[in-house]
């Protein structure tokens, strides 16, 4: 069989059984924090024109949008997609080459599963498909350095985790998986100088076409099997060599992805979580501090530090400054903390948020480099003006595999962000569908997400 072949055989077979009582709840905690992180982001208004377009397109009605009304299952995927990414505040994972964030994939398979009238634990099964596919592409397959964007691994694994929830055989699952990773090759510029919309938009818009690809493989479109190691493949193309026995793999990845205690880009979180505990610790006064520095590891330098894909000191955009380590060190250290609030425009053009990123100073540092990902690892060090230097050292965070959050803090995630969007009643019966979604049908979940509101 081929690569793919392979793949769609790990896919379809997929089961509840298979699922670790710890991987099932690490799955429903993710469910619920992306949730917390589509609830939050109605407002916005990027999120404001997709629902205008997805509106104006129409489609038959037959998968809920999150805020209220229907659709067609790709254009769903879109909306609902668009929301859990917009804050960037949902979970990630973090390889070597490469980091993605599998959540990513909760639009598509959600739409999905309800348009196939699954239950909760099919949606959960190929939800957990998807992260799979998706993480073990990413550690073995990585596509930054060559020039791509993560979504080119996701179109693989959204494909899956659509296939897997619409229950297609190994035969359909493998051209819905082959259409999508032949046709969804993103460009990494996405990410990198200016940061725009499309840096929230790029997966949700992947997830919708590889959505799009597997309803094509269900009617018996076929795709190129050997999508994978064909001559001018992904692995002759894109990728080089590489290998996954399909067969030996598990479902347990998703409990080495990342929760975010902070609405900021993943490899942030350790240097925030240090600064805003330097805060507190000394009582630091921001209008005395002269210079932050921080030594961190070579990825985290090159995506957000002014590395390899760009200087982080322009800050205009709710885009610009979740990607900027000096923006988000400097508004954590006048605001004591990093969320929504964070990003509205006033706040991140202040003038003091703007002289104080100035003054920090990242540097990428080798020893620090070695220890990514088994550690986040950076050192802090803030200058006062009137001499004194006070310094932290961090190797990880709440929210890191090694310190994961507990329910309860997804819980409070999930009420903090939400709050604007549903009531207590509403969020109570939200997090109550989603702690027992292996027992409740798709549409019990979609019901409640229905009457939210922005």
């Amino acid at each position: 069989m081929s690569l793919v072949e392979d793949l769609a055989a790990f896919v379809t077979s997929a089961s509840w059984k298979d699922l670790s009582p710890e991987a099932r709840d690490a799955l429903k905690a993710r469910v619920l924090d992306s949730l917390a992180c589509a609830l939050g982001a109605l407002p916005a208004e990027p999120m404001r024109a997709v629902r205008a377009h997805v509106e104006e397109l129409g489609g038959r009605p037959a998968c809920t949008l999150i805020g209220g009304g229907r659709t067609a299952p790709d254009r769903a995927a879109l909306h609902n997609g668009a929301l859990v990414r917009y804050l960037d505040f949902n979970d990630a994972y973090l390889a070597r080459g490469e980091t993605c964030h599998p959540s990513d994939n909760l639009g598509a398979v959600l739409a999905a599963a309800e348009y196939a009238g699954a239950d909760g634990r099919t949606l959960l099964v190929a939800l957990a498909a998807a992260y799979q596919v998706q993480c073990r592409l990413s550690d073995v397959a990585p596509v930054r350095a060559k020039g791509f964007d993560h979504t080119t691994q996701g179109s693989y694994a959204a494909a899956a985790g659509v296939a897997r929830a619409l229950g297609l055989d190994p035969e359909r699952a493998a051209d819905a998986v082959a259409i999508a990773g032949t046709a969804l090759n993103a460009l990494r510029v996405t990410r990198t100088g200016a940061l725009s919309h499309w840096k929230g938009l790029a997966y949700p818009h992947m997830a919708s076409a590889a959505t799009h690809a597997a309803l094509l493989a269900a009617r018996g479109i076929t795709g190129p099997r050997e999508v994978f190691e064909g001559h001018k493949g992904f692995m002759d193309a894109i990728a080089g060599r590489f290998h996954i026995d399909w067969s030996q793999e598990d479902l347990e990845r998703v409990r080495r992805t990342i929760l975010k205690k902070y609405n900021a880009e993943i490899h942030a979180q350790s240097a925030i979580e240090g600064l805003i505990e330097l805060r507190a610790e000394h009582d630091i006064v921001p209008s005395r501090v002269e210079t932050i520095d921080v030594d961190i590891f070579d990825v985290a330098y090159h995506i957000i530090g002014g590395g390899e894909e760009g200087s982080k000191t322009r800050v205009r955009t709710k885009e610009q400054a979740d990607h900027s380590l000096p923006y988000l060190l400097a508004v954590a250290l006048l605001d004591g903390d990093v969320g929504p609030p964070q990003y509205e425009a006033d706040r991140l053009r202040a003038d003091d948020v703007q002289a104080l990123l100035r003054r920090v100073r990242v540097r990428p540092d080798p020893a620090l480099s070695a220890s990514f990902p088994h550690e986040h690892a950076c050192r802090l060090r803030v200058t006062l003006k009137d001499g004194r230097t006070l310094e932290k050292r961090k190797s990880d965070y709440e929210g890191f595999h090694t310190r994961p959050l507990p329910w309860e803090r997804v819980v409070a995630k999930f009420d903090r962000l939400s709050a604007r969007a549903a009531d207590e009643r509403l969020r109570w019966a939200i997090v109550e569908a989603v702690r027992h979604l292996d027992e409740i049908a798709v549409t019990d979940l979609t019901a409640l997400l229905e009457k939210v509101h922005a």
